[in-house]
């Protein structure tokens, strides 16, 4: 069920037009269902139904009239909500809708429960899925009634009465949305040929500006340096910055001026400022010492994310999505043309994924928001496998935010999660199909693939079967083959304790992908496999991981090379 509730200055006009079934094509039988005392006059059930309405509005208005001969009542005095049920829901009887209406006028404050000084109202159905209740804001005793924060207290009300009826649980917020667009910002957006509003095109690229900087002073820079885009920056006596507000250059009629905090709540100069203190920065290049890659460090740090989210902490979770959500934000910069498109949605849908009622911990993703600013300071290879392997890292850590919120109950961030979930696997098909081709090439002789397959029985034995018959199993043995200087069944073993491979569609890309970034890393020396191999916590691995007998592993037939390999 869905409320909405306005305030009006005028009683008669509400009555008129919930009766009236001239104008109104769908006031089929308008007729009260409830009212304060049970015997309003209802103008639906008489035969004169002018002179009826006249009485109601004059019941209605009565303790209106006297406080405003005392100076005291409300300018805007008419309380309307109109309570609306879903298309699936069944037919409501005149009974349920009137105890339905109780509980909404006294769960809002207009007549609470056992209050005899309650304000006047009507419930009116005109209409089998719907009712309009009309109020007037002045209760007996001439005070104004208390019904602050009336749309939210009617909703949790709505929300217990669909379990009680069996009705449809409508997916609610909680309040950390950005604010829809208007009707009159949207008709704007279609007269001027855009398919965005002016404040979602102001808030994609304050994002996109957020996600790019280290400082407060860069994020001023780059907004100013944004072509689409005016910036005022707002600042205190004193000189120090106070906030920003931004608008677009070519809207029609002038310039609308847009605080951060009335884009996104999330988007607010002291929110930005909070989150660009907590970058690490990165170390600077030392002589005689490789430079680590910064795609390989980001999407290590995104493939930690899932791990964070199991652990319990909630605000170190809620800060982790926070800087994943700015990574998202800024992967349209570094991405090819073609797969822009998919990504801004991507961005767009987790934008609402992002933000809930728990207050982020920004220090505990320190590491992760340096590394993903790094990233963006370095283009991405052109044979596209980083960019891919991000994506492959990118999407469990989805799947595991729609799971945290799940299990937060915040209903809407999840839709939000799965729908970005969508985009970022189109984008990540795309993506990976040339590179993974590329290494599937590379396949290495069936010794070798025979060797390979019997090392991933080892390391990932619940998914052996799903590994060997996913298409990406040849760019993953070429992977192995390819590792030089590794030990292929120690990358396999730190491939897989990086993360369970049950949230993954295709283990095998899953398993290249991190053998890839792993196998980037210098390989370690004799001399230090040999101390790896001797210290108690390897010995332990070792001795957990699944090791049939010899005779046993070699009775097992190998499993069979896919056709065409």
């Amino acid at each position: 069920m869905i409320a909405k509730i306005s305030n009006g200055r005028e009683t008669a006009g509400l009555i008129r037009y919930l009766f009236d079934t001239k104008k109104a094509k769908d006031h089929t039988d308008p007729h009260l269902v409830a009212s304060w005392d049970g015997f309003a006059p209802d103008p639906g059930r008489s035969e004169d139904a002018d002179a009826t309405r006249r009485l109601l509005v004059a019941d209605l208005d009565l303790h209106v009239k006297q406080a405003r001969r005392l100076g005291r009542a409300p300018e805007k005095h008419v309380w309307h909500c109109s309570i609306r049920a879903a298309e699936t829901d069944r037919h409501l009887s005149d009974d349920e809708w009137a105890d339905i209406t109780r509980r909404v006028v006294a769960a809002t404050g207009i007549a609470p429960d056992g209050d005899p000084d309650g304000c006047r109202w009507v419930a009116v159905r005109h209409a089998p899925d719907h009712i309009h209740i009309a109020a007037t804001k002045v209760r007996a005793d001439l005070r104004t009634a208390r019904h602050w924060n009336d749309y939210l207290t009617a909703d949790r009300e709505l929300a217990a009465i669909e379990k009680e009826y069996g009705l449809l649980q409508v997916v609610r917020g909680d309040r950390t949305a950005a604010k829809r667009p208007s009707r009159a910002e949207q008709e704007k957006a279609r007269r001027a040929g855009q398919d965005k509003t002016a404040p979602e095109r102001l808030r994609a690229t304050v994002r996109t500006a957020v996600a790019s900087a280290s400082s407060i002073e860069e994020f001023v820079h780059l907004l100013r340096h944004i072509d689409d885009i005016l910036v005022e920056i707002v600042r205190f006596p004193s000189g120090d910055i106070r906030g920003y507000k931004v608008a677009l250059a070519d809207d029609a009629g002038g310039p609308i001026w847009y605080s951060g905090s009335k884009l996104a709540p999330d988007l607010s100069f002291p929110k930005i400022q909070e989150r660009l203190a907590n970058i690490e920065p990165q170390p600077a290049d030392q002589p005689g010492r490789r430079r680590p890659n910064p795609w390989h460090q980001a999407t290590a740090a995104t493939e930690r994310i899932p791990h964070h989210l199991d652990q319990g902490d909630d605000e170190a979770g809620q800060a982790h999505l926070a800087v994943f959500g700015e990574a998202l934000d800024a992967l349209p910069l570094l991405a090819p043309q073609h797969l822009r498109p998919q990504l801004r949605e991507a961005a767009s849908a987790f934008e609402r994924a992002t933000p809930s009622r728990i207050r982020a911990e920004h220090h505990h993703a320190r590491a992760l928001r340096g590394a993903v600013r790094a990233m963006l300071r370095e283009p991405a290879p052109k044979d596209g496998a980083a960019l891919a392997m991000f994506f492959d890292a990118a999407i469990l850590v989805v799947i595991a935010a729609a799971r945290w919120h799940q299990l937060r109950h915040h209903d809407q961030q999840v839709g939000a999660a799965q729908q970005t979930l969508l985009h970022l696997q189109a984008a990540y098909e795309q993506a990976a199909a040339a590179p993974l081709a590329a290494l599937a090439q590379h396949r290495p002789p069936q010794q070798s693939v025979d060797r390979h397959i019997h090392q991933i029985r080892r390391a990932v034995p619940d998914h052996m079967e799903q590994v060997i018959e996913d298409p990406a199993f040849d760019a993953l043995t070429a992977a192995l083959a390819e590792a030089a200087g590794h030990d292929p069944e120690q990358l396999l073993q730190q491939a897989a304790d990086q993360r369970a491979l049950d949230d993954a569609r295709r283990p095998a890309r899953v398993l290249t992908w991190r053998v890839e970034r792993l196998s980037a890393r210098p390989a370690p020396s004799a001399q230090a496999r040999a101390a790896q191999a001797h210290s108690p916590a390897w010995a332990d691995s070792a001795a957990q991981r699944p090791n049939p007998p010899a005779r046993e592993a070699a009775a097992a037939p190998a499993p069979q090379a896919r056709p065409g390999s």
